[in-house]
């Protein structure tokens, strides 16, 4: 099959380098420039760059425009492949080629549509989270299913990891979706609509710490904010604090949430949950900690007293 490949990022990078080794022929490549967004600066391998490298041309855009049209209509595929285009693709693009487009998503759809799904998932406790591989219809990640594979959360997992191992589930979803497509298969597996959910794109806000949340919810907080995005963070005497390391307290800890309490073997207790008052939350325990110049410490040497409140 002639395709064409929408993407960015290393997801887009790692995609292309799966069809560079299924026997489909490249026709085009179509990708973003490079952005200053906090989300985007991060696992940055370039497309364009590997396309150059491999003589495909290559269109950069933010969003497609008549141009983009007409050149896809010259190059004539017979299928679209994307992964993480960033932007809205018009039914005048996705509906083009005549075995259609194929959007392959992070997540376990029809959960976590949308952007930065392993991050969600890790903050809400799921089992396992996975890459589907879709057919695009006027719903964004709603079409049918042709291929989808999982892998479990681990209860110590951060978001970093969570990556690396649906990085690799890309290239045997692409390769078996491809071979699906090329022998006229259409007897994909719709979505159950009932079970979707849709996220938003993150911001500086959603890294801010809540002391209400449970300290549960906490620990998984900073872990799906691991490096290399951007931390977890609060406020300690005025400026930004990162948490970088944090685990929940072994004991149950009450009072206000946000207290600088106690210290518990490697790390400092800080109060968490809504109920914290009753004395049978357990606190969230700080073990490393971010400084706003970037400078690293451990939470037991940072915090030198107790008391006090993070915010």
């Amino acid at each position: 099959m002639r395709v064409v490949m929408f993407g960015y990022q290393t997801w887009g990078h790692r995609t292309l380098q799966a069809l560079l080794g299924s026997g489909h022929e490249v026709v085009l490549v179509v990708t973003h420039p490079r952005s200053e967004h906090a989300y985007e600066k991060i696992w940055d391998d370039n497309v364009a760059d590997l396309a150059a490298e491999h003589g495909i041309p290559v269109v950069i855009r933010n969003r497609p425009d008549e141009g983009l049209l007409e050149q896809l209509r010259a190059v004539a595929p017979d299928l679209i492949v994307a992964n993480n285009w960033r932007t809205y693709l018009p039914e005048e693009i996705w509906s083009l080629p005549p075995r259609g487009t194929l959007n392959v998503h992070d997540s376990l759809l029809p959960t976590y549509a949308g952007f930065s799904p392993l991050i969600w998932a890790l903050i809400n406790g799921e089992p396992e989270v996975g890459v589907t591989a879709h057919l695009m219809n006027e719903t964004l990640d709603a079409g049918p299913v042709v291929v989808q594979k999982s892998v479990a959360v681990g209860p110590r997992d951060t978001t970093t990891d969570l990556f690396h191992a649906t990085l690799d589930l890309i290239e045997p979803i692409l390769h078996e979706s491809l071979e699906a497509i090329a022998a006229g298969r259409t007897d994909f597996t719709p979505q159950d609509r009932s079970r979707a959910s849709f996220f938003h794109k993150r911001s500086d806000e959603d890294s801010r710490i809540d002391w209400t949340w449970s300290a549960a919810e906490l620990d998984r907080l900073v872990r799906a904010l691991s490096d290399p995005y951007p931390s977890a963070y609060c406020f300690h005497r005025g400026a930004r604090l990162r948490i970088t390391g944090a685990r929940v307290s072994t004991e149950r800890y009450g009072g206000t949430p946000g207290r600088i309490f106690y210290r518990e073997d490697d790390g400092v207790v800080v109060v968490a949950g809504a109920s914290a008052r009753s004395g049978r939350e357990h606190g969230l325990c700080i073990t490393r900690v971010r400084t706003e110049d970037g400078t690293d410490h451990l939470a037991p040497d940072y915090f030198t007293t107790m008391g006090g409140y993070l915010t």
